[in-house]
């Protein structure tokens, strides 16, 4: 019994041992993983308050730290306007986006109607294109309808290219609440457009609020449409105007490229520390798919 007894605590020992072991080796991993995340983000802040207008003398923590880019940056610069106009599109393609992705997801999770599977199996396969593939096509299509160098056509170039993807990605979140709860209601009365305003929205707020971040997100720093389909300095979106910063032999304003990296990034931040818990929900969800 004595010898039975200290091979278990030998067994326990050496199990609490790899425990630990395994503990510091993922604590380990995530310190490096957040090292290589911050290192980058750190380096850009630093050099945004460095007082000369070079990457390559810049630093994280900066000698003589200066406010002067964040003020040549709207003083100097269409900045505001720039920021105004990818707060509109961003808006739009966010608003529209959720709207028509939740009503199309709630029609093909709860109602059943031919050539059901062959739009999932449509919307399924055209998620897996780029979007950027058909750059040429909707620039022909832009131009024959004199929609180009338009805020409105571009926020619609982004609502049409993220259907497909969300729409998937919500039918599946809806897959998982019981039609129970839509029967129970249209028992006592209520039509479908009340049980989905009422009862499904709701409990779909952890995904809503993810489809909604993302949708938000997706146009903000995105250079390869509005460089293509816009073309004056007033429809300048933030992408295309900083980027225009640091592009060519004589532009060399990468501080202030740094210092409205960061103006950008701020608010981003934000909105994702307020809304973690949302979000955390919405990407562990809507996995249940057809």
């Amino acid at each position: 019994m004595g010898k039975r007894k200290n091979d278990v605590d030998l067994e326990n020992r050496k199990a609490r041992i790899k425990n630990r072991m395994t503990t510091a080796l993922i604590y380990l991993e995530l310190v490096v993983v957040s090292l290589i995340v911050l290192l980058p983000v750190t380096w850009i802040v630093g050099s945004s308050f460095n007082h000369t207008s070079s990457l390559a003398t810049s630093s994280i923590i900066p000698k003589n730290p200066t406010l002067d880019h964040y003020i040549a940056l709207f003083q100097e610069t269409d900045f505001l306007k720039w920021y105004g106009n990818t707060l509109k599109i961003a808006v739009g393609n966010m608003l529209a986006s959720v709207v028509v992705t939740t009503l199309t997801a709630y029609v093909f999770s709860r109602f059943r109607f031919k050539g059901r599977k062959g739009g999932l199996m449509t919307i399924l396969v055209l998620q897996m294109f780029p979007s950027f593939l058909g750059m040429t096509a909707i620039y022909i299509l832009y131009l024959n309808f004199n929609l180009l160098d338009n805020l409105g056509a571009l926020t619609v170039t982004y609502i049409a290219g993220q259907i497909p993807y969300n729409t998937w990605l919500m039918k599946g979140y809806f897959d998982g609440i019981p039609q129970s709860l839509d029967e129970a209601a249209m028992l006592d009365g209520a039509s479908r457009l009340r049980i989905f305003y009422q009862i499904i929205m709701p409990l779909a707020v952890p995904m809503i609020t993810f489809l909604a971040v993302t949708t938000f997100m997706s146009p903000w720093m995105d250079y390869i449409f509005p460089r293509l389909l816009i073309s004056s300095d007033k429809n300048k979106t933030l992408a295309v105007g900083l980027f225009e910063m640091i592009n060519g032999n004589t532009n060399n304003n990468f501080t202030m490229f740094a210092a409205g990296a960061v103006m950008v990034a701020v608010p981003i931040t934000i909105l994702y520390m307020c809304l973690q818990k949302y979000l955390i929900q919405g990407i562990t969800a809507g996995a249940n798919k057809e």
